[in-house]
């Protein structure tokens, strides 16, 4: 009875907040042509009076469009759809109000002005790569942290300038032996002209899109690097800022955001790799916050992918504390400390993507286990057991990327084949086995939890990035480098792969990863073409769904209790953004249902939060 009572309270909490979030006016009307023709799939965008609030809708098969919007008052109201200027409408919206608002938009006839809307996918589809090998390398170590082929990156350049562009990023640790730093150099040359790019693509409408709601959120500054978000148990967004040592709790009922900044240490800018020319203006911290996970406490860790620190954080108390990671000899061997998972008994298990290890955390007795993962050849075991020592060199001239005169990438033309980057982790909830992703080594791996044995697999697709398991303990891979869904399943280990939807046959896309639904739906951050990809398993079908805002470049999923899927907007720079600012998204499958999408082995830490706030609190409805 007790535990129907709590579930009830539950449900009328979240059916509260969301009446409160949709509380406004209500808008609809059509999308067509200026000749009358229905547009299936447009975007109809509803800013709040500060600009820096959006909730957006999409028209269905009929161009017909209705959006419940929390925002009152004088509202920009913008119609975008593909190949067809947009069109903004200012209304006067007061609470309650029904308004019909119809729309009729103009055919973009000038290849200039079309060029300049086309994303990210059709800009750098021109480059004339020349050979597959090329192109690899370049998707690779060069699209790993922003889009190329934005408004931003395809300035024309002449070659010097570009020649300095690439050494930037190879200070950013791309890993381009000295002729993939030419060839890079001249195709971007080559490429980046100015000239308007010619693109047939085909946007197909689902009519699955029609029932979808996207709210955004601006955060942080324009300076500032949101890299992953994560939903905390009271539904409240986290946005982790890399660069600024900061993390942003967004309340969206109210679109609040509280700012907490981590501790300050006397260690130098740049943590570990202080000898590096990090992102100019954008990493100024200490610590790096990449990736964070919250236990049943309450407690929210984070992985310092500088600082060689894992960092806790309280919200019920505003409290910080570090827990240095194991150190080697002379030098660091915990490096880059990257994505974080809790396994049912709340260990904590993060991949350390410099130094070729899994590390497990005991959150009870503060007591970390590290996992020696396989070499897999010579050029990388040299890294595994010299990367810490250059880096250590290299930061007696701080930010002076001496670590590209050192490192055999370059002196031995190893290129991106000397790391094998431990990436991605997740737990199979089937048996609480540990898999990692190796990227550049493009493998996948298995941790047995209580021996630590490690067993690693090729992958049929490069570029293996952040997976996750379905409830079925079915293993979903994006493959980065190739644009490949995979498919694995640890009891028979084989793979099943289906290659991602392109807007036209000569682009690819970049898939950074993914997350499953409660449903089984998989949905994909694939950042080249401004989209969210939905892969549905059980109809074999992918439903596409555009941003309405350019230069998209999505992190994690994580899936709320009142049934959205979110991340944060975090190319880098954040300025290249079409707003200028990193923002919190959220998309709502069925704008009409508040089901929560969060699969039973993932919602287990908000399961056991409410469990020991009632135990803490016997008297409080939770």
């Amino acid at each position: 009875m007790k535990k129907a009572i709590t579930q009830l309270a539950l449900t009328a909490l979240l059916l509260g907040a969301s009446a409160l979030s949709h509380a406004g006016a209500h808008l609809n009307g059509s999308v067509g042509t200026v000749e009358g023709k229905p547009i299936a799939g447009a975007m109809v965008t509803v800013w709040n009076t500060e600009k820096n609030r959006k909730e957006t809708v999409y028209t269905d098969a009929g161009g017909r469009y209705a959006i419940d919007t929390s925002f009152t008052g004088k509202l920009a109201v913008r119609v975008r759809t593909p190949y067809f200027r947009d069109m903004t409408k200012d209304v006067n919206l007061t609470e309650k109000q029904n308004l019909k608002l119809d729309f009729g938009v103009e055919k973009i006839m000038s290849i200039e002005e079309l060029s300049d809307t086309l994303p990210a996918s059709a800009h750098n589809a021109v480059l004339p790569f020349g050979d597959d090998k090329l192109k690899k390398t370049f998707i690779s170590q060069c699209g790993y942290c922003h889009q190329q082929g934005n408004s931003l990156t395809r300035r024309p350049r002449d070659e010097k300038e570009w020649s300095k562009v690439v050494r930037r990023m190879e200070g950013y640790t791309a890993l381009l032996t000295w002729r993939e730093t030419q060839s890079i150099t001249q195709l971007l040359n080559d490429g980046f002209t100015g000239k308007p790019v010619k693109a047939i693509q085909v946007n197909d409408f689902s009519p699955e899109q029609s029932k979808a709601r996207i709210e955004e959120w601006h955060a942080a500054t324009p300076m500032s690097f949101l890299h992953d978000t994560i939903v905390l148990s009271d539904d409240k967004l986290m946005g982790i800022d890399e660069g600024r040592d900061e993390v942003h709790i967004l309340d969206r009922p109210s679109g609040k955001i509280d700012i907490y900044k981590m501790p300050v240490t006397d260690e130098k800018e740049g943590g570990n790799f202080h000898g590096i020319e990090l992102p100019i203006g954008i990493f100024t911290g200490k610590h790096g916050p990449h990736s964070g996970v919250q236990i049943s406490d309450g407690r929210v860790f984070f992985t310092g992918a500088l600082s060689s620190n894992l960092l806790m954080f309280q919200p019920a108390t505003k409290e910080w504390k570090l827990y240095p990671i194991p150190r080697g000899f002379l030098w660091h061997k915990g490096l880059y400390s990257h994505t974080i998972r809790a396994d049912n008994d709340e260990n904590l298990w993060f991949t350390m993507l410099a130094s070729n290890m899994v590390l497990k955390f005991d959150t009870h007795t503060g007591k970390f286990t590290e996992v020696a993962l396989p070499h897999n050849g010579v050029m990388r075991g040299i890294t595994d057991y010299f990367f810490g020592l250059m880096l250590k060199i290299a930061g007696l001239w701080p930010k002076g990327n001496l670590h590209l005169a050192l490192s055999h990438h370059k002196w031995l033309n190893g290129g991106r084949d000397i790391m094998n980057w431990p990436y991605g982790i997740d737990i199979n909830p089937k048996d609480g086995g540990i898999w990692y992703s190796k990227l550049l080594a493009n493998k996948i791996g298995h941790i047995d939890p209580k021996t630590l044995q490690v067993t690693e697999y090729d992958v049929p697709h490069k570029g293996p990035r952040r997976m996750r398991f379905d409830s079925n303990g079915i293993l979903w891979i994006p493959s980065f480098d190739e644009g490949y869904l995979m498919r694995f399943d640890p009891s028979t280990q084989q793979f099943e792969s289906t290659a991602l939807p392109l807007l036209a046959a000569n682009e690819f896309e970049l898939p950074y990863a993914l997350n499953v639904d409660k449903h089984g739906d998989v949905w994909i951050a694939t950042n080249n073409s401004d989209r969210i990809t939905r892969y549905i398993p059980k109809d074999k079908k992918f439903v596409m769904y555009h941003m309405p805002h350019r230069v998209i470049w999505f992190r994690d999923f994580e899936f709320t209790q009142d049934g959205k899927v979110c991340a944060s907007n975090s190319n880098l720079p954040a300025y290249a953004h079409e707003d200028q600012m990193p923002a919190f998204f959220c998309l709502q499958p069925d704008k009409a249902s508040t089901e929560s999408l969060i699969p039973e082995h993932q919602a287990q830490h908000i399961k056991n939060f409410n469990k020991l706030n009632k135990l803490n609190n016997p008297n409080k409805a939770h």
